[in-house]
């Protein structure tokens, strides 16, 4: 149990650092992008073929999300001047250029056959005062979190009874983990290291948006002739945005690698759409919600697998190919409700909502 919690902690905090890159891509700039799961590709195959020559495996990260900016750069420097669909049409029909390559250059990326048998960190055991350490920044990285969202609370009163259910996740994930790390299990690590990585990336993203540069972007969102008015560079202030979101896409890249597979199947459109769905449910615009959109969306996917809901599946008679398609139309009929109740998401501000213009 405490193994399948750190599961899913790695695939919810992967999530989230995909999220948050396309949350200042379109929730932040107001840029419209169907194929984010390209620069998530990108970033997949970069760092696990460049680990397999022996490359460390913090470069070859570092080498993946350059790629993945860099596609950034190319699609923004030839894209970002199209109105807001035709954008969203060159995006997804990248990302599935992307993905067919991926699929066709048996040479370069093995093909359908995926690419297996990559190094993937904390594949060792460190000796106990090493594991005492490690436990020891787990502390740290979740006692930030609580405090984030103490004063989350404190700010929105109104909020107490989601930020308290939000509390008790973080501290049930600290206990599974630092049991994991203290008996050591490889996954602990890598849930040490995806939750590091989300920190960082978090408090980064939220220094930049709240900074003049951010408050820039905002602009743009709302009205990129007002900032033009004001000898503001729009197609670079875009460029920027679509760039960097691309590198952190990259990142997450290298931990679904890690936590998944390197098929080229798993970087369908689908992936992208599911990053949607969890900027929708936390928020646009707003980085904590971004993680806590992908925590609710794990948490439905996992709990509507258990063996309760299989159980209401069967009487319904479906079978498990419908049972993939009956979640997949819950989620869309959430979706649809909380359009209409509450079209800001979770955690977002309605003046701020870009779908509305």
């Amino acid at each position: 149990m405490v193994i399948y919690f750190v599961f899913l902690t790695i695939s919810a905090a992967t999530y989230a650092l995909f999220s948050l890159g396309l949350n200042l891509q379109w929730g932040v700039t107001g840029l419209i992008n169907f194929g984010h799961v390209a620069f998530m590709a990108i970033g997949a195959y970069s760092t696990v073929l460049l680990s397999m020559q022996g490359v460390p495996i913090p470069i070859a990260v570092l080498v993946g999300a350059g790629l993945s900016a860099l596609l950034g750069l190319l699609i923004g420097m030839s894209t970002l001047r199209l109105r807001e669909d035709y954008l969203g049409i060159v995006t997804i029909g990248v990302s599935e250029l992307v993905r067919l390559v991926a699929k066709n250059e048996d040479w370069l990326t093995k093909g359908t056959f995926g690419v297996q048998g990559y190094p993937v960190p904390f594949r060792f055991k460190p000796e106990y005062p090493v594991r005492l350490l490690l436990i020891g920044w787990l502390t740290v990285i979740c006692g930030l979190a609580v405090w984030r969202l103490w004063l989350w609370i404190r700010v929105e009163n109104s909020r107490l009874i989601s930020g308290a259910i939000a509390i008790i996740f973080v501290w049930t994930v600290y206990a599974c983990g630092a049991i994991s790390l203290y008996t050591y299990d490889a996954r602990a690590g890598l849930m040490l290291l995806s939750l590091t990585v989300l920190t960082v990336v978090y408090i980064g993203l939220e220094r930049l948006v709240h900074s003049p540069w951010g408050r820039i972007l905002k602009a743009i969102r709302e009205d990129e002739e007002v900032p033009k008015a004001l000898g503001k560079n729009v197609f670079w202030y875009k460029l920027q945005a679509f760039t960097i979101g691309g590198a952190i896409a990259g990142i997450a890249g290298a931990f679904y690698a890690w936590q998944f597979s390197v098929f080229p199947d798993n970087f369908e459109p689908l992936i992208t759409f599911n990053a949607w769905i969890i900027i929708m449910l936390g928020g646009s615009g707003n980085n904590l919600g971004a993680i806590i959109g992908a925590v609710i969306f794990w948490g439905y996917y996992e709990v509507t697998r258990t063996e309760f809901f299989k159980t209401i599946f069967r009487a319904l008679h479906l079978d498990d190919t419908q049972q993939g398609a009956f979640r997949i139309m819950i989620i869309g009929l959430i979706l649809m409700l909380l359009m209409v109740l509450r079209p800001q998401g979770i955690l977002g501000k309605k003046e701020e909502l870009t779908l509305g213009r």
